[in-house]
């Protein structure tokens, strides 16, 4: 008594529109707040990259023009 047990008298409507929409209801708002916590992540993550390729830069930059006064650790 699987699936066709349960879905044999329906029409054709309810299985192939109404139980997809009733799917996209109740897990729609999970499907999006997962795909929002990525992004979120994604997006702190490559910040995170430019931050730290930005304080890279800035510091090559401004050690290699002062490192003629012996600031070696």
């Amino acid at each position: 008594m699987g699936q066709k047990g349960i879905l044999a008298g329906l029409p054709w409507w309810v299985k192939w529109i109404a139980l997809p929409v009733l799917v996209c209801v109740v897990f729609g708002s999970l499907i999006v707040s997962v795909l929002g916590i990525v992004i979120d992540v994604l997006f702190k993550a490559l910040l995170l990259v430019a931050l730290i390729g930005g304080l890279i830069f800035v510091v090559k930059k401004f050690t290699g023009s002062s490192s003629s006064k012996g600031g070696d650790w």
